[in-house]
């Protein structure tokens, strides 16, 4: 059962520690509350300022694990205070792993200050969970696909669009740089595994996916610098940068330019023009 007293508690407290700054928010010239205000934080969490003022005040509806999760990642929790607030709330924490869709206020932190670059944070099956302004200029809006679709090696195979903002010369090494990281996992964890049931998946609809498993292939790497074909500005060579959460298998990903180079400029014009998808 939901602990409304222990919830608001809980809640209020979280809130009072953090910073604008914390969360990626302007503080501002007039600021007198002690943290964050709750319409920032119902913002942050996806819901309105009412529905969370309730719960700070031990009433409304028990949340259910959709708005824990929203909760846990708008006040950027660490795992065992995610876990605390499913409890307190009424709900068995959700299993931690490469599967896990909360973000480490750690990543979230470093990405919240990444406002001039392309970055994005990513599971160990490529579903992109965060992208800054300037990632999704370059690559569109990964964030939303739904099911098997939210893996980019799932729609690498299965969705010929995905493969539009990548240079054509490179494709056939993606294709088995994909394959090569999937079996990778799956050998790590198990057939029974959500990427062993991403393998299933690929290996009953791509039949390119069928012949590069049957290779056995493991540990082929991401060619450097990555070439990127945007549609409006056209080749972008780019590094990039991994920085490893081993609590989640999450990774966030930096990409940057050489200055004064041509995609140097170029991203300076993605900045410009935003998003495009």
């Amino acid at each position: 059962m939901i602990d409304r007293t222990g919830l608001a508690e809980f809640l209020r407290r979280r809130r009072e520690s953090l910073q604008p700054e914390d969360v990626g928010l302007p503080r501002g010239a007039r600021r007198r509350t002690s943290g964050l205000r709750r319409e920032e934080v119902a913002a942050l969490c996806h819901m309105s300022t009412d529905y969370y003022s309730r719960l700070e005040r031990e009433r409304g509806p028990q949340p259910s694990e959709q708005m824990a999760a929203s909760i846990a990642q708008g006040l950027h929790l660490s795992l065992d205070e995610r876990d605390h607030l499913y409890r307190l709330v009424g709900h068995v924490p959700p299993s931690r792993g490469g599967s896990g869709d909360h973000i480490g206020p750690g990543l979230l932190r470093v990405l919240d200050r990444l406002t001039d670059t392309p970055a994005e944070i990513t599971t160990e099956l490529g579903e992109t969970l965060r992208q800054t302004p300037l990632g999704v200029a370059l690559t569109g809006d990964l964030t939303r696909f739904r099911g098997p679709a939210r893996s980019m090696g799932y729609r690498w195979f299965t969705d010929p669009a995905s493969r539009e903002r990548y240079v054509p010369e490179d494709h056939d090494h993606l294709s088995r740089m994909f394959t090569s990281g999937l079996r990778q996992i799956v050998g790590q964890r198990g057939r029974d595994s959500a990427a062993g049931r991403l393998a299933d998946d690929l290996l009953d609809r791509s039949a390119e996916f069928r012949t590069l498993w049957e290779q056995h292939e493991v540990g082929v790497r991401p060619r450097e610098p990555k070439r990127f074909l945007h549609p409006e500005v056209g080749v972008l060579e780019l590094n990039c940068q991994h920085l490893l959460d081993p609590d989640q298998s999450h990774r966030l990903l930096v990409y940057t330019a050489v200055p004064g180079s041509e995609s140097h400029e170029k991203l300076q014009l993605l900045g410009v023009i935003g998003a495009t998808v």
